[in-house]
């Protein structure tokens, strides 16, 4: 035999591998596999076996000779013929002439019509675990498959191991990447059917394709946060980034350096630069909830950078200029909180160029039973697969409850609802208490701060009584012993329903 101590295909093989395992799409690398260990091994043909884990059989994922088409339609069990007898015991074999061997299977052969001779078949495996075979069927030149060819094939079964454990968790991460992306724009989705809320989304269209500063307000819970997303997502930004601010989760001095970043060594802690997120959103949106907490000298600082679109790095003495669109949102009255000094009447004007107000759950009840079925099929995969709705009670309940904490109450409320209920239908037990009627305020209260109960009591008591005066301010206000001005601003600050005075 032919001394093969320094075989050449180990030299080709060697310069084909990087480009094998830089193959991130399966079918193709599949496909290059067995092209390449079919001009290497100058094999009459090959196949590529991968094993489904579900039917315990191999399928022909690649094949190439005469009769490939017809071979990639049949399957074989576990420990079937030489390719399944490899598959189940992970180990390879060489057969210099088949029709002698015990373990060799005719079928597919008489099938196609396709002679063979000889095998050689060695398996793919991840680990302990055979996800594969690889098979040459005779060679061109009518000479028999030596041990030699097998150390090759051998080789080249690690190799096809690396390149398609490689595709496949490149291929696992596009899928998850696409879960994410849907269930982030299902997340992120404004859900209702009412009037109002066609109207918040109506506005929001109309704002998206300018760079107009916006102000968002609404009650806590009611979506504002979706609203900018909305309007980044169909404007001519949306490739850019959107950053998210929350100006009450920081101080002063952090709020300054997550905006503008800083320098390194600008202050105590300061160990390296760190980017702010004005520069990452340049060319972007930046969405600041919850503005009105923002201390007066941080508000010329974000007036500056809305006005002149430069700021200062902390502990940099350079500007730099960036270009954002900024969506601002609040649950105060910005306008009340410029009299009374809190917030720059500049800034506030700035902001406030065009307003979109969410109203309160409560004042948009045709979306109530509507949000309350999306989170439904939202989360009712917690309870695994069945079917449930909600009893005729329950949406009772929903519809006429006052929802303080809005769609984000509704939507904690029916994840609860799922979890607390056993039956087909959600009653209203299932139910957090504070919804459940009771006929007792304080035991529906119950797990409230100080502050929600009595938040809860004075919206309720208010649009009672103004409800009895016919929604009329003055006379409610007269009723109340209150100043009229002072009622006002508690019906703006609860989203209550009114009439003009008489």
């Amino acid at each position: 035999m032919q001394n093969r101590s320094v075989d050449p295909r180990v030299s080709i093989l060697k310069d084909i591998s990087p480009l094998l395992t830089s193959v991130l799409d399966t079918d193709s690398v599949l496909e290059m596999i067995i092209e390449s260990v079919t001009r290497l091994m100058e094999a009459k043909a090959s196949s590529l076996l991968l094993v489904d884990k579900g039917t315990n059989k191999l399928y022909f994922q690649v094949a190439t000779g005469e009769a490939k088409e017809e071979v990639k339609k049949f399957e074989i069990d576990m420990g079937q013929g030489i390719a399944g007898h490899v598959a189940s015991t992970g180990k390879p074999l060489l057969i210099p002439d088949v029709s002698k061997n015990p373990l060799w299977d005719s079928t597919i052969s008489e099938a196609t019509g396709f002679e063979t001779r000889s095998i050689a078949c060695v398996p793919i495996k991840s680990g302990r675990e055979v996800i594969g075979v690889i098979q040459i069927i005779d060679r061109e030149d009518g000479q028999p498959i030596h041990e030699d060819d097998m150390e090759i094939l051998k080789h080249f079964s690690e190799l096809s191991s690396v390149a398609i454990e490689r595709a496949r968790n490149y291929k696992d991460m596009v899928n998850e990447n696409l879960y994410l992306k849907k269930e982030l724009e299902s997340r992120y989705e404004i859900i209702g059917v009412s009037k109002a809320i066609e109207k918040v989304i109506a506005d929001a269209v109309k704002v998206a394709n300018s760079k107009t500063t916006t102000l968002i307000t609404g009650e806590s819970g009611t979506g504002k946060e979706l609203v900018a997303r909305l309007i980044h997502k169909i404007g001519p930004r949306r490739k850019k980034k959107l950053m998210v601010v929350n100006c009450a989760a920081f101080t002063d001095t952090l709020l300054e350096s997550e905006l503008f970043g800083h320098e390194k060594g600008s202050f105590t802690g300061a160990i390296s630069r760190k980017t702010g997120v004005l520069e990452i959103a340049d060319g972007g949106t930046l969405f600041l909830d919850e503005v009105a907490e923002m201390s007066p000298s941080m508000q010329v600082k974000l007036l500056r950078v809305i006005q002149e679109g430069t700021f200062n790095r902390v502990g940099s003495p350079s500007p730099m200029q960036v270009d954002i669109r900024a969506i601002a949102a609040t649950n105060k009255n910005l306008f009340e909180e410029v009299h009374k000094g809190l917030f720059r009447e500049d800034l506030y004007y700035r902001l406030n160029v065009v307003h979109i107000h969410i109203p309160a759950l409560r004042e948009r009840r045709d979306d109530i039973l509507v949000l309350a079925q999306h989170f439904l099929d939202k989360y009712k995969h917690i309870r695994g697969p069945s079917n449930i709705s909600f009893s005729p009670a329950t949406t009772e309940v929903m519809q006429n409850y006052h929802w303080p904490g809005n769609v984000r109450e509704l939507e904690n409320a029916v994840e609860r609802a799922i979890v607390m209920g056993s039956g087909e239908f959600i009653e209203p037990e299932d139910l957090p208490f504070s919804v459940v009627p009771s006929g007792d305020t304080a035991q529906e209260l119950l797990g409230s701060s100080l502050k929600e109960a009595l938040d809860s009591f004075k919206r309720d008591f208010l649009q009672r009584n103004l409800d009895h005066q016919g929604g009329s301010v003055k006379d409610t206000a007269k009723v109340l012993d209150i100043q009229r001005t002072y009622l006002s601003r508690l019906i703006s600050k609860y989203g209550l329903t009114t009439r003009r005075s008489r």
